[in-house]
Formats: C-alpha cells, structure tokens, sequence
C-alpha cells in the first residue's frame, strides 16, 4: 500500500490569508491545487470579531460562531447589506462587508476545507443508523459534513465516509447551545466544548458510551447533540495517512518538548489540554517559519496573540514539537487535530523537502 493517496494536500485543505477592504471582494487560494471550500472557518486576526463558521451544507450565508453558544445566525442573502460570506467559488471564496470578515484595514486568516460528495440517508429505507441524515463527504480526506434533526431519543446517525472519525465538532443550529465535541483521545465517555476552555466531562447521554464506526456515529439524549426537533451539524475527521490526524500526547514540562509524530508536515494544528486551557490554533501561513508562535484560540474572539500560552511549536518534516513549558499545550494530556503542508513521503515513495 502506498504510503499516502494524498500528494498535493492542498486540493483538501488551505490557510489562506487576507486584508479586508471594507468593499465587497473574492479571495483566491494560493495551493497548488484549486480548492472550493465545503467548510470555510474566518478569524479576524487583529481585533475582536467572533469566529465566523460557514459550510456549503447549510449555506454560505448561515454561519454559526465557535466562540460562542448561539444558535446559527442568517447574515443574509446576496444583496444584504452585512452579509458576511456571498459564495464558494471555485479556488476560494466572496466576502462583502461584515466587520467579521471584510473590515477595512484588518487582516484575516481563513481556513478551507474540502468535502464535495453529497449524500442523503433515508435510515429507515437504507438501515444505516436510526436517524436521517444529509451531508457532504470526502473519503478520499476523511472527512464530512453532517447535518441531522434531533429526535430526544439515543441514535445512531450515517457520516458519509467509509473509516472511523477520530473527532466529531458538532453545534445545535436551531437553538442556543454549547458545541460538543467528540475526540478518539479522551474516549467514548467523555465530551468537551469548543466554545469553553474547560476540561472534558464523563457523561453518557452526549456519545451514549459508543465509539462511532465506519459508517455511523452514536448520540444520546442531550440537548446539545439531539434535542427533540433540534437542527444540528457535524463536522467529521479521520485519519488518512500523510494527510491529517487526530490524537493526544503527554506533555513534559519542558522547554525542549514533547515531539509528536504525524508523517506528515503539518499545515494546521488546534490542541487543548484536557483541563482548563484554551483550544490553541496555529498554522504555517501567518509566520514565516519556526518557531510557530501566532495563535488565535477557538472559544474565544480574542485578537491574535504570540508566545507560548497559544502554541509556541517547530513545524517539522513528520510532525510537531513543542517549544514551550507552558501548561496549555505541554503538561498532561493534550488533544489535537492536524492537517498536512506535505506527506513525509509521497505515494511513489519519493521523500518531501525540508525547508
């Protein structure tokens, strides 16, 4: 078997960055390969506007905030007149004036992933899961969108890829209510929040003490993943060799740190200790090159910072390391999710470049 099917992980996933103009305006990735988004994730980088979170599921237009517990937020349709995004184009994206994403003289990092195949599962005509589901999948990424109404009752709900989610990112769209989120490194019993810094909780009506398979995941009652009548999303990540992956390390208080290994480059790292620090958002876009010190922290719309309390790491040929003591992403255990710049060795077996 090859070592990755992925070459160019571009065609899946970019960081681009942008400055806002105040004036209605296309932003074109700059990868190698064209990317339209499915899931498009915008930060303000040098002032305080939430989190702007849009999907091609829903609708470039309905944006939901990971900062926060609102529920999914109308920024209107073409001609509105502080509509955030206005399209997914073919190599990236429209923004009109929505202070969030456009505002004059501010910069913005933006985060494309791809899905692109989209699916419909009847549950009581196909017998995958309980509870109906559409979405957008990639297997070929390993990943998907996922969106489903809510029944009260413990269910099991089609994913659309063909491998088992190692994280699931999930948000009731039609009422206020906390982002849950499941992670393969805290286990089946327990959830976290994105739009908190708080640790994980064991509670068995969120994931029902199931690990998810190769074509369902499993909720249970709560409100927050299957409120009765509720509207909700689900943003699903599996492994896929040389391209992303989704798990925790035990950090060792030390400046010379924990060294994880992925196979691949990274492009995009989010960590959270498991406890109560901030989830840690870095990438290779918005600083040169080691050490990677720019950080935005996704349960909050706080301005981009430096140093260690939001990441301080060395992005390196198969993985990351940690550069920093400090007990947000080197004491105890730290879960994460990355994504590649390139695999540590091409499908033909030919070495990536270091820099």
């Amino acid at each position: 078997m090859a070592y990755t099917t992925i070459d160019d992980p571009t065609a899946y996933f970019q960081t681009t960055l942008y400055s806002g103009t105040g004036s209605q305006q296309s932003i074109t990735n700059g990868g190698n390969s064209d990317l339209q988004p499915d899931w498009l994730w915008i930060k303000e980088r040098d002032a305080t506007s939430s989190h702007q979170l849009v999907d091609s599921v829903r609708g470039y237009y309905l944006r939901v905030e990971s900062n926060n517990t609102s529920a999914e937020l109308d920024a209107g349709q073409t001609g509105a007149t502080y509509q955030n995004v206005t399209s997914f184009d073919s190599d990236g994206f429209g923004v009109k004036n929505g202070g969030a994403v456009n505002e004059s003289g501010k910069t913005y990092v933006a985060w494309n992933w791809k899905a692109g195949t989209s699916f419909t599962n009847d549950a009581s005509a196909t017998g995958i899961g309980t509870i109906d589901s559409t979405g957008s999948a990639s297997t070929a990424a390993g990943f998907s969108i996922v969106s489903y109404t809510g029944t009260g009752s413990a269910g099991t709900i089609k994913h659309g890829l063909s491998s088992i989610p190692k994280m699931i990112i999930m948000k009731t769209r039609s009422t206020s209510n906390i982002w849950s989120v499941y992670h393969v490194g805290l286990g089946n019993t327990k959830y976290m929040q994105l739009n908190e810094p708080d640790p994980s909780t064991d509670n068995d009506t969120y994931w029902s003490d199931t690990t998810p398979t190769s074509s369902v995941f499993s909720v249970g009652t709560a409100s927050g993943v299957n409120g009765n009548g509720t509207t909700n999303i689900a943003y699903c990540f599996a492994d896929v060799q040389g391209y992303s992956k989704m798990g925790s390390y035990t950090g060792n208080s030390n400046a010379d740190g924990t060294y994880v290994h992925l196979g691949f480059k990274p492009a995009f790292l989010m960590v959270k200790r498991d406890a109560s620090y901030r989830w840690t958002m870095s990438d290779n876009k918005r600083i040169g090159f080691n050490r990677i010190i720019h950080g935005l922290a996704a349960d909050s719309n706080a301005a981009e910072q430096t140093g260690a309390a939001y990441g301080e790491f060395d992005f390196t040929a198969n993985g990351f390391k940690c550069r920093s003591a400090e007990d947000g992403m080197n004491v105890g255990n730290i879960i994460y999710m990355a994504f590649a710049e390139n695999p540590f060795t091409t499908s033909s077996g030919i070495p990536a470049c270091a820099r």
